[in-house]
């Protein structure tokens, strides 16, 4: 089939958005069996020199076939927003499928999960295509403090599509690579701190970082249940929106999580919060003196944003400067309990999360350390040592020092951001790159990362927008009117 035949409209399956796909299926100038192709060939191409992709799923064209056979038969599942659309999942994420789920590690291959991860459900029935399994760095990076951003042991080390000595970021680097490099339509990738904001903004691509709970966590190799959350990687912010209406809600396997932030979902979904004059009337707060909370007055950061306040004015934003952080520098002690927390978290989740599998050569955090010890040249352990595993070994569940940390944490949240947008009734606090993050990451706030730009050596970056819990709709549209604004992304010069 050649995909640069048209009807009414041009079309060509790379860079290609959900409803430029769904156009083409309709005009039948499209079968998702083809698309699935393409990609499996993108990937077969591509993946050996990114290592964006640890496996792609086997069945993947029999997905595809059985998405023609009800649009041909118009069955009502055809109408669903993601149906026939290819999806490459973080390999965090639980499969039940002839695909593995194991955090890059050999210690999880072979394992079996013992369902579809809450999301991966979501998915599937949408009528989305999962397509395999994306590369990460190694245990959601939470493994050792010297691994490199992407690396793991089964795909070893992912590189930038845009500057090859680039730091592709992690830990779901090989969510945003593959979306990037159209090795596929849309990703989902995981974030505890940083981990979808981050390479979303060094990869040029739209990642969402849901409010903790939105979506479900139910079968997603843990590091912390108070951070941890699941959202989209794309090209596009209109694409990540419709994937973020798709796995937000209700799940029985993260039930309270969930049922708490299903009051915020909107009745009728996300999408008409796409408005091209979204950053109308918006109070977007820009802190210059501040790190982690601003640009940390980093005049050469200010100097190629500069250009973004003029576009955020222009279309009728109001940017509220010279904002103060009362008492910062406690806050900022404050942060420090983040790696008391979640050190004590992961061990405690890691366990639960491993008892429950069908099948898996380790059962317990010390199974997967001695496993590592065992395979010590597989895994590198010589190269990357396993410290943060040790560390997190050596912990015995929520002590007096962990409470502590994780009261300072609530307390840094409250008289900090929250502080902060309440006071001075912002809908969004704007940071550069994924400097934010940790702020976002503590409180489980949302934030979305829109591409804003290249530096002098090509590398891209992106503008964050963060808002309180439940902000999304916000997010949204500010985001969206930001993209329509500028159209900034621009897709990676591909060296075959």
């Amino acid at each position: 089939m050649n995909t640069s035949t048209s009807v009414e409209f041009k079309f060509t399956i790379p860079e290609s958005t959900i409803v430029e796909i769904h156009t083409a299926l309709t005009h039948k100038k499209l079968t998702s069996k083809h698309l699935v192709e393409f990609y499996l060939r993108q990937i077969e191409t591509l993946n050996p020199m990114y290592k964006a992709v640890i496996e792609v799923n086997p069945e993947a064209i029999h997905e595809a076939e059985r998405a023609d056979e009800e649009r041909d038969k118009k069955h009502p599942v055809s109408r669903l927003a993601l149906h026939g659309i290819p999806v490459l999942v973080k390999d965090n994420i639980a499969t039940k499928d002839k695909l593995n789920t194991t955090a890059g590690s050999y210690a999880l291959l072979g394992s079996v999960v013992p369902r579809d991860a809450g999301v991966v459900r979501k998915l599937r029935d949408s009528g989305a295509i999962i397509l395999g399994k994306a590369s990460l760095s190694e245990w959601a990076y939470f493994r050792s403090s010297n691994l490199p951003s992407g690396w793991n042991a089964r795909a070893h080390q992912p590189i930038s599509p845009y500057v090859s000595t680039l730091d592709p970021c992690g830990s779901s680097t090989g969510s945003a690579i593959s979306v990037a490099t159209n090795m596929v339509t849309v990703s989902l990738g995981t974030e505890t701190d940083g981990s979808i904001l981050c390479p979303s903004s060094v990869n040029s691509v739209v990642g969402i970082k849901p409010t903790v709970g939105l979506t479900s966590r139910s079968g997603v190799v843990p590091i912390s249940a108070r951070q941890d959350t699941v959202g989209p990687m794309c090209r596009t912010v209109s694409d990540a929106v419709y994937v973020l209406d798709a796995i937000v809600g209700f799940d029985k396997y993260d039930a309270t999580a969930t049922r708490k932030a299903s009051k915020y979902i909107p009745k009728d979904g996300y999408l008409k919060y796409l408005i091209s004059t979204g950053l109308q009337g918006k109070r977007l707060g820009v802190i210059r003196d501040y790190p982690y909370f601003g640009f940390g007055n980093d005049t050469e950061t200010l100097n190629k944003f500069e250009k973004h306040f003029d576009v955020l004015r222009r279309n009728g934003a109001i940017l509220v400067e010279n904002l103060e952080i009362i008492d910062f520098e406690r806050i900022i002690t404050m942060f420090n309990g983040e790696d008391i927390a979640l050190t004590a978290e992961f061990k405690m989740a890691l366990n639960a999360y491993l008892k429950k599998l069908v099948l898996s050569p380790v059962r317990s955090l010390a199974d997967v350390i001695a496993f590592n010890k065992k395979h010590a040249d597989m895994e590198k352990i010589n190269k990357y040592p396993q410290d943060l595993f040790l560390a997190a070994e050596k912990t015995n569940g929520i002590g007096k020092i962990e409470k502590e940390a994780l009261l300072n944490l609530k307390k840094a949240s409250k008289l900090g951001f929250e502080k902060l947008m309440n006071d001075n009734n912002l809908d969004a606090l704007v940071t550069p790159y994924s400097s934010g993050s940790s702020v976002l990451a503590i409180g489980g706030y949302p934030g979305i990362s829109v591409p804003a730009g290249y530096d002098k050596s090509g590398a891209p970056y992106g503008i964050c927008f963060g808002g309180l819990k439940g902000s999304e709709p916000t997010l949204i549209e500010i985001a969206y009117g930001f993209e329509q604004a500028t159209k900034c992304r621009k897709p990676p010069v591909i060296m075959n």
